[in-house]
């Protein structure tokens, strides 16, 4: 494949070991290659053993020592940890290429960098650092001070690795001799495409392309939607991106990590070990059903109500259902003291709700100031009630009036008048009734309730907002992915529920304390690199990091951001972007303040409802025009031969849209019959057994308007949503028409998840 779109690509040639005219790559070279692989394994070896007796060595030194030393200790292993892992993940495919340079200096390019301890020098070049860009952007009109560029097909086990054959790029015809091989196209890459598919994906750091690498390297700061058709790579290159990221602000990163948010747990299972095989743990993978904490919601919501629940307007539906809760009795609520009966009216329950909403707490916390409020009030008609019970009978009072005597203040009346205080608020605070009225005017609510009763009311629906009566359902119904954003708008509004009896955590509060000081001493440090970077002081306090510290144990960066709610990333990936609603976007950039983002999609596959028509309509609303567009234009996964029948659905419903252009042919065209409805499970298992019999290692899936009903197969079942974001090499489709009549977009989506062959099972009748 040409190495940019320009039609200035490099010269080409492919060793095995055979002896080409004017070409140094003989068995010999091969051999001197492949020792270079070794050393390298050697270098890598002995900084894993060096980085795991350092982790080993920190994690069993003493505990004692001043607070600061622990957390050292305790950060220092967790580094040297992440660092055993990265070396670890590097072993495979250790090095994968070389670049030599017009100054007759060389690089090796690989998963990580090395250092030689024997001269100081790089042994092996990182591919993100800025030195191996070359290895991914040069070209025949733009070398970037490159004559050659090599690829190593590497084979055997790390780390015995060794060089079975190589490709170079040859950028400067001064380097090739009179040898011109004129091929234009890759052959590690497309022997990558080629390969049989596995059950997760692989990452492409051995071929990235040089649209991907420039998307990859963008900057940190600031919002990108990055859109490209089937097969473009977005995934990758958003995960890719991920790994240039943390590798080149590891520091900011590596405190706050990242979010990657994909369409489906399928999707996320299928891509969760890209990162961690780049030597990258800083990472929390979710989805739009999980957004809302401790939810994972999978139920799908009828179009409708999906976009009813999607849209923005539900910001103001769900503050008044939560204003709703906050009641005022209807009749006066009867509270009896020892002393004293006293009632709750509507004008001393709205005094105290006014008093709490404005203080601007969420409804939970703002509940203590309605219910203290409450109370004082009542203290106060019960004090009234017992002064006039306590006054003197008229007769006594005109009778020492006509004795002219001397009024006389009874003494130590103001502290008897607050002890009879006292002793009401004590009581009023002992009194089940009053807590009874507090719960019946302010209840406690956790999102889940708050948002159920919604539901299952006419009455509160009608209140929170018009046209909602669509959203009315039975209390006990499944919670679905368009419920997710509002239950976490929901425990936005509603806050913590209030905190049962205080726990001493001394140790730990401790300990919180001296961890927010280094941390605030580091941000100092950083001050003058970034005035506006976010930083984790900036969300962190000394009681949230003591109920996260476990003894004995740190968690992970992506351990703690995975359980804490109120986590705040350094970065958002959004994968399926043209998937997520408003709400959904306005709950995510939530969790990432600092609004650096990555957002990868097409709209020409959208099938929610509630999802993005265009970019702006839901990234406008909390971005403005603040945000950046670039597109993938090349197809790394779908043959020509499938392309050009996608290709004509695709025409279909956006004719405006173009396909995006496929760098190979398969060889095979898609193949379609037609079978009676009654004949359906039986040719669909004819067809899929006849696919696995020829398929090898490589995967199969059948992709059907429903995925009930059909028979056991040996393959993958999906629906087109959940096919999303996927790819097999093998795709057999069932009732395409039915696909296409609920949605065009679906059928575009499914016809272009094989690598290799299509199917079409049409159904007649």
């Amino acid at each position: 494949m040409p190495s940019d779109r320009d039609n200035a690509t490099p010269q080409s040639h492919f060793s095995t070991g055979e002896e080409r005219a004017g070409i140094p790559s003989s068995a010999q070279e091969l051999a001197a290659e492949s020792a270079r692989i070794g050393r390298l394994h050697e270098l890598l070896a002995e900084e894993l053993a060096t980085a795991t007796a350092r982790a080993h060595g920190m994690l069993t030194a003493a505990t004692g020592g001043e607070l600061s030393a622990r957390w050292e200790r305790d950060v220092s292993v967790h580094r040297w940890s992440e660092r055993v892992g990265a070396l670890r993940a590097a072993r495979s495919r250790l090095c994968f290429g070389r670049l030599d340079h017009t100054d007759g200096s060389r690089n090796y390019v690989g998963r990580i960098g090395l250092t030689d301890p024997e001269d100081g020098e790089s042994a092996l070049l990182d591919w993100r650092a800025p030195a191996a860009r070359p290895f991914y952007c040069a070209t025949l009109a733009t070398p970037l001070g490159v004559t050659r560029r090599r690829h190593f097909e590497l084979a055997g086990r790390a780390p015995e690795e060794r060089v079975a054959a190589f490709h170079d790029d040859v950028l400067e015809r001064s380097a090739l001799g009179d040898v011109d091989s004129g091929s234009a196209s890759d052959p590690a890459l497309l022997a990558a495409l080629a390969a049989p598919r596995g059950s997760t994906m692989r990452d492409i750091v051995t071929t990235i392309q040089a649209e991907q690498d420039a998307v990859i390297r963008l900057p940190l700061a600031g919002a990108v939607v990055i859109e490209g058709g089937p097969g473009t790579g977005k995934t990758a290159v958003a995960l890719h991106r991920v790994a240039y990221l943390l590798y080149t602000h590891r520091e900011r990163l590596a405190r706050s990590g990242v979010l990657v948010v994909g369409p489906s747990a399928g999707f996320v299972r299928y891509v969760g070990g890209v990162l961690p095989a780049l030597g990258e743990s800083a990472v929390v993978f979710t989805t739009p059903g999980r957004l809302a904490h401790g939810v994972v919601a999978t139920a799908v919501d009828p179009d409708e109500v999906a976009c009813t629940k999607g849209d923005l307007a539900m910001l103001g539906v769900l503050r008044r259902a939560v204003d709703d809760r906050q009641e005022l009795p209807a009749s006066p609520i009867t509270i009896e003291l020892e002393d004293v009966t006293i009632e709750i009216d509507r004008a001393t329950a709205a005094e105290a709700r006014g008093r709490a909403r404005a203080t601007g707490l969420p409804h939970n916390v703002a509940r203590t100031t309605f219910r203290d409020t409450l109370g004082r009030l009542l203290v106060d008609r019960g004090m009234e009630k017992l002064d006039r019970g306590l006054e003197d009978p008229p007769e006594l009072v005109e009778l020492l009036r006509g004795l002219d005597l001397p009024e006389i203040e009874p003494a130590g009346a103001a502290e008897v008048t607050a002890q009879m205080r006292a002793e009401l608020r004590d009581d009023l605070r002992a009194n089940l009734d009053f807590h009874a009225a507090v719960e019946r005017l302010w209840p406690v609510l956790t999102p889940e309730r708050c948002l159920a009763d919604l539901y299952a009311s006419p009455e509160r629906l009608a209140s929170a907002g018009e046209g909602l009566e669509g959203l009315h359902r039975p209390a006990g119904s499944a919670w679905t992915v368009a419920d997710a954003p509002l239950l976490d708008e929901l425990a936005e509004l509603l806050g913590p529920p209030p905190a049962g009896p205080a726990e001493v955590h001394d140790p730990d509060d401790r300990y919180a304390g001296e961890v927010l000081d280094i941390l605030e001493s580091a941000d100092r440090d950083l001050a003058g690199e970034d005035p506006d970077e976010l930083r984790p002081t900036d969300f962190v306090t000394a009681d949230v990091l003591a109920a996260r510290q476990v003894p004995g144990h740190l968690a992970s960066v992506a351990e703690r951001a995975a359980g804490d709610r109120d986590w705040r990333y350094g970065h958002l990936v959004v994968d399926e972007a043209q998937e997520l609603s408003a709400m959904d976007w306005h709950v995510l950039l939530r969790r990432c303040p600092s609004r650096s983002i990555t957002a990868v999609g097409d709209l020409a596959q959208r099938s929610a409802p509630a999802g993005a028509r265009a970019w702006a309509d839901v990234l406008g609303p909390h971005l403005g025009s603040r945000w950046t567009y670039r597109t993938l234009t090349v197809n790394y996964r779908t043959p020509t031969e499938i392309m050009a029948l996608a290709g004509a659905v695709l025409a279909e419903f956006a004719p405006d849209r173009r396909p995006p252009e496929s760098v190979r042919a398969a060889g095979t065209h898609p193949w379609e019959r037609t079978v009676p409805a009654t004949d359906l499970a039986a040719e669909m298992r004819k067809a899929v057994e006849a696919e696995a019999a020829g398929l090898g290692r490589g995967t199969l899936a059948v992709i059907a308007p429903e995925v009930e009903g059909l028979p056991d197969l040996p393959a993958e079942m999906h629906t087109p949503v959940s096919a999303k974001g996927l790819e097999f090499d093998v795709v057999v489709i069932v009732d395409p028409e039915a696909i296409r009549a609920r949605n065009p977009a679906d059928l575009y989506v499914s016809m272009t998840r094989a690598t290799q062959r299509l199917g079409l099972v049409h159904v007649e009748g």
